[in-house]
C-alpha cells in the first residue's frame, strides 16, 4: 500500500499534538516556573517512553489485528476493561475540563469578551462546539488536514519563543542530568504524563486503523512515524519547560497566556508577542480537537467488546455520543482552580503509564499470542520494565 511522506507521520504528529498541546504549554510552563530546567531530563526521558509504549500499541495491533482494549479483555479477563472503563470517564472529565480551559485561555489572550473570567468561559464553550462540529462533521481527512496547520503554527512559534528567551547554555545543559528537586515529585510526574503520553496513547491504534495499516509488515512504517512525532514531543517540550524557566506565573486563567506573551514581547516586540498567541491558540486547540475525537473510540470500543459488531467505530452512535458528552461534561468544573487541575491532569495522565508498560510486557511478550517474530526485542522489555521501577521509586526520590 503507497502513502505519502505525510501519511506516513501523520499520525505520529496527531498524537505529539494531542498529548502536548495542552498538557506542555500550561502543565510544562508551569513545572518550569515550579522548578526551572532541572526537569528537561524528565522530557527526554517522557518522549523515549511514550515511543516505547506507542510502538507497542502498534505492535500488538498490527501482530493480532485487534486493538489493545481487546486485548486486554480477551487475554487478561474481561475485568480489565471495567478497571479501564472507570479510570477513562475519570481522566476524561479532568483532561476535558483543562483541555477547554486551555482554548478559553487563548482565545481571551487573542480577543477577550468582556471580563477576563467571563471570556474564558465563553471562548471554552465555543472551542469545545466548533470541536464538536468538526468531528461529527468532517471527514478524518478533514480532521487531519486540521490538526497538521495547527501542529505547524504551535510548534513554529513555541520553538522561535524559547530561542528568543533561553537561559544560557550551562543552565540548559545542566537540566539533562537526572534529578527530583525537593518536594518536586509531582510536577515531574506531571511532565512525564504531559509528555510521555496518557491514555490518548491509544489513540494511535486507531489512526493507524483509519488509514488502512494493516500486518506486522507495517511495524517499520510506525517506528519511523512514531520517530518523527516523539522527535517534535521532545523539541516541543524542551522548549515549553525552558519558557516556563524565564517566567515567574503567579496568577492563573487568562493571565498565564498574557504573561508569556508579554515576556515575548520584550524580547522581540509586539509582533512576537501576537504570533506567540496564535501559536499558544494552535496548541491548545489541536490538543483539544485530537482528545474530542480519539477518547471516543475507547468509550465506542468498551460498547462493542460487549455488543461485538464489525462495524466503523467513528460512524457508531455509541462514538458520536461520546463525542457529545466528552465535550459537554467537562463545561461545568470550568469554575475549578487552574494550577490544580493542570496537576491533576498531568499526575492523573501519568498513572495510566505502568499499568501500560505492565500489559504491553505481558501481551507482546507471549509468542502464543503475538507470534514469536512479533514479541517484543530485549531492549524493548528493558525500557518497559525500567519504567515501572521508575514509577515505584519515585515516591521515594527527592526527599
Amino acid at each position: 500500500m503507497k502513502m505519502n511522506w505525510y501519511s506516513v507521520i501523520a499520525p505520529g504528529l496527531m498524537m505529539a499534538a494531542t498529548g502536548v498541546g495542552a498538557g506542555d504549554l500550561v502543565t510544562g510552563t508551569l513545572a518550569g516556573t515550579e522548578l526551572g530546567t532541572t526537569v528537561l531530563w524528565a522530557v527526554l526521558a517522557g518522549a523515549f517512553l511514550k515511543f516505547v509504549l506507542s510502538e507497542g500499541v502498534a505492535r500488538w495491533q498490527l501482530a493480532t489485528g485487534t486493538t489493545l482494549l481487546e486485548g486486554w479483555n480477551d487475554r487478561l479477563g474481561s475485568w480489565i476493561r471495567w478497571v479501564f472503563l472507570a479510570y477513562l470517564t475519570l481522566f476524561t472529565v479532568v483532561v476535558g475540563r483543562a483541555l477547554a480551559n486551555a482554548c478559553g485561555i487563548a482565545g481571551t489572550a487573542l480577543l477577550p469578551i468582556g471580563a477576563a473570567e467571563d471570556s474564558v468561559l465563553y471562548w471554552a464553550v465555543i472551542h469545545s462546539l466548533v470541536g464538536v462540529a468538526i468531528i461529527l462533521r468532517g471527514s478524518f481527512k478533514v480532521f487531519e488536514s486540521v490538526m497538521s496547520v495547527l501542529i505547524g503554527l504551535m510548534f513554529v512559534t513555541v520553538v522561535a519563543t524559547a530561542a528568543m528567551i533561553a537561559p544560557p547554555l550551562s543552565e540548559i545543559a545542566a537540566g539533562f542530568v537526572p534529578s527530583v528537586p525537593q518536594g518536586g515529585q509531582a510536577w515531574v510526574l506531571a511532565v512525564l504524563g504531559g509528555v510521555g503520553g496518557t491514555v490518548t496513547l491509544l489513540s494511535y491504534g486507531y489512526w493507524i486503523q483509519e488509514q488502512n495499516r494493516r500486518g506486522a509488515g507495517m511495524l517499520r512504517t510506525c517506528r519511523i512515524d512514531l520517530g518523527v512525532g516523539n522527535g517534535v514531543t521532545a523539541v516541543f517540550g524542551f522548549c515549553v519547560i525552558i519558557i516556563g524557566s524565564q517566567i515567574d506565573v503567579e496568577g492563573g486563567g487568562a493571565a498565564l497566556a498574557t504573561q508569556m506573551a508579554d515576556r515575548l514581547a520584550a524580547a522581540a516586540g509586539p509582533i512576537g508577542k501576537w504570533v506567540f498567541l496564535v501559536g499558544f491558540w494552535g496548541a491548545v486547540f489541536s490538543s483539544l480537537l485530537g482528545v474530542w475525537q480519539s477518547i471516543p473510540y475507547m468509550f465506542a470500543d468498551f460498547v462493542r467488546l460487549r455488543s461485538p459488531s464489525s462495524g466503523d467505530l467513528r460512524g457508531s452512535t455509541p462514538y458520536r455520543v461520546s463525542v457529545l458528552l466528552v465535550a459537554v461534561v467537562p463545561l461545568f468544573l470550568l469554575n475549578a482552580p487552574v494550577r490544580q487541575i493542570q496537576l491533576t491532569y498531568g499526575v492523573l495522565g501519568a498513572m495510566f503509564l505502568p499499568l501500560l508498560a505492565l500489559t504491553l510486557l505481558l501481551l507482546n511478550g507471549r509468542r502464543a499470542w503475538v507470534g514469536r517474530a512479533n514479541r517484543n526485542p530485549l531492549w524493548i522489555n528493558l525500557a518497559l520494565a525500567a519504567c515501572l521501577a521508575f514509577f515505584a521509586a519515585l515516591p521515594f526520590l527527592g526527599g
